[in-house]
């Protein structure tokens, strides 16, 4: 299994010959849908799921398919007959990686904003990502997505999250509205000179940037 990053919450997901595209929103390089056999969204937020490019790209790929939860998929009317809908303890398998679902809903950003529908995807049990909350999943995983900024986080939570989670490497994701010392504070946080996060390795990748799982 090889991961790529594609820009703030979006990666690929690649085992022998099946790609499977998380979250490509509106923050990410179109590219990252090039090719993609499977599309899978975490929620209705823009900055996950842009309606028109998911389109264009299952416009221009017939074998295109796309799972996420109902509020997501009510948006994609008249695609509808390749659209499967997910929630929580749902699984199901693509290209032979079991993928199970987990979580219900977005974290909270404030008690005036409604929250929206949330899930996580967990990859052969051992690759989560899990969208726009703080979801653990149901046992200890080797790598997390670890969403590191975010309106509706601080970071004493990231820390908090990755020690609950308790993986052995954790890989950044939704962190486009940081500046550069942003990013750097926030991932020194998770390193040797923060607080401690369990044990778990940080390993931050760039965009574009390729990292394999074994």
């Amino acid at each position: 299994m090889r991961i790529t990053k594609f820009g703030h919450a979006c990666v690929r997901v690649q085992h022998d010959d099946t790609t499977v595209v998380i979250d490509p929103g509106a923050f990410t390089d179109p590219a990252a849908l090039a090719g993609a056999d499977a599309v899978l969204i975490t929620h209705e937020h823009m900055d996950h799921f842009e309606e028109s490019r998911l389109r264009a790209a299952l416009e221009a790929d017939p074998a295109l398919r796309v799972w996420t939860n109902s509020a997501v998929a009510a948006q994609l009317d008249g695609v509808a007959q390749r659209v499967t809908t997910v929630g929580e303890g749902d699984a199901f398998e693509l290209g032979g990686v079991g993928v199970s679902v987990h979580g219900e809903w977005h974290a909270e950003i404030h008690r005036d904003i409604p929250r929206v529908k949330n899930i996580g995807f967990l990859f052969d049990g051992r690759l989560f990502h899990p969208g726009d909350a703080f979801t653990v999943p149901p046992h200890a995983v080797d790598t997390l997505l670890l969403p590191l900024a975010a309106p509706w986080s601080k970071a004493g939570e990231v820390v908090d999250y990755v020690r609950e989670a308790g993986p052995r490497l954790a890989v950044p994701v939704h962190e486009a509205t940081l500046s550069p010392i942003g990013h750097m504070v926030a991932t020194r946080l998770l390193g040797p000179d923060g607080p401690g996060t369990g044990g778990a390795e940080l390993l931050v990748l760039g965009d574009g940037e390729s990292l394999d799982l074994g």
